[in-house]
């Protein structure tokens, strides 16, 4: 973030302790704040001065008003480019965005087709996600993302439609088991095709190594490019996602699966898909902080983990860890 607003003073990372997971879950709810969509380019202006003022060393302790500037600037802009990340595809936006989809994939009785459409709906958006939040030490071309987009998708309607023609044939199995085992499907589905396209997607990464940065001055040249800080930071994404996609394709399903024996049970199509909606969105909700505050997005390695040329780097700078940029 600190990329669009010049200064040689260091902005502080957060006003909670990112050392702590309570500090990052805190930390990510504000960054995943849905308000914060509604964050004008005025607004966003005014941010930058703000901002500016502590860059600039004119603001020597962090405010009300900086904390809010920094949370309107930390959930708009990208931390390595300092671009606009377009707003469907923003942490604050990843609830919204995916509610819709999660409802499609998770509707009983789709039919081969239904299950295609709705998982090619869900990895397309998860290709978007993915690649707006990178880590951008390198860029990728169009060829490279056409080709890895349809190798998610194809992951994606695999895993689903594979399973579906395979439940049938189970036969010492309980019908509850059954219908459990074809509600849980979707969860299948998204978590194995969830971790292919996190790799896909960022494979010019651990090709080719991030930036990895001196802690005392992340603002300045990097040390150099890292293939093992890659594969730590793509690797650590992919987990989050399954993290993250667990109590939302698990709990919901469930709860819905529970209500549908009574409460639910003569209630319409219509009806049993609003409490599907409601049940999906309060649990994204809750979820999504716990599942990105499980890694930092500002990751540390020691020296000894890292290719011998940055260790002959910190090595002259005297230090025995460099951060580098997660991605979300």
């Amino acid at each position: 973030m600190s990329s669009s607003v010049p200064g040689t003073f260091p902005l502080p990372s957060s006003k909670y302790d990112l050392s702590t997971y309570s500090g990052r879950v805190k930390h990510c709810a504000e960054v995943s704040d849905p308000r914060m969509l509604l964050t004008s380019d005025a607004q966003l202006t005014e941010a930058k001065s703000l901002v500016s003022l502590y860059r600039t060393g004119k603001l020597t302790t962090p405010t009300p008003e900086f904390w809010k500037a920094k949370k309107q600037l930390d959930s708009t802009l990208h931390p390595d480019t300092g671009d606009k990340v377009f707003l469907p595809f923003r942490m604050s936006c990843c609830v919204i965005s995916n509610l819709f989809v999660c409802v499609g994939m998770m509707t009983p009785g789709l039919g081969t087709a239904g299950t295609v459409f709705w998982q090619w709906a869900n990895q397309s958006l998860n290709v978007a996600i993915n690649s707006a939040n990178a880590n951008k030490s390198h860029a990728m071309s169009t060829q490279q993302l056409i080709i890895n987009y349809s190798a998610a998708v194809t992951a994606s309607c695999g895993v689903a439609v594979g399973f579906n023609k395979i439940l049938p044939k189970l036969k010492n199995i309980s019908v509850n088991t059954r219908v459990v085992l074809g509600r849980l499907i979707p969860f299948s589905a998204v978590v194995s095709a969830g971790i292919v396209n996190v790799f896909l997607m960022r494979s010019e990464e651990l090709k080719k190594g991030i930036h990895v940065y001196n802690p005392d001055d992340m603002d300045g040249e990097p040390l150099g490019v890292s293939k093992k800080a890659a594969f730590v930071a793509v690797g650590e994404t992919a987990a989050s996602r399954v993290i993250n996609a667990t109590p939302i394709m698990v709990i919901p399903p469930m709860l819905l699966l529970a209500l549908q024996k009574n409460t639910l049970k003569n209630a319409s199509f219509i009806k049993q898909q609003a409490v599907s909606l409601g049940l999906i969105t309060l649990t994204s909700f809750i979820a999504l902080p716990f599942a990105l505050g499980v890694f930092p997005q500002y990751e540390t390695l020691h020296k000894a983990s890292l290719e011998p040329e940055i260790q002959q780097k910190m090595n002259e700078k005297g230090i025995s860890k460099v951060v580098f940029n997660r991605g979300m």
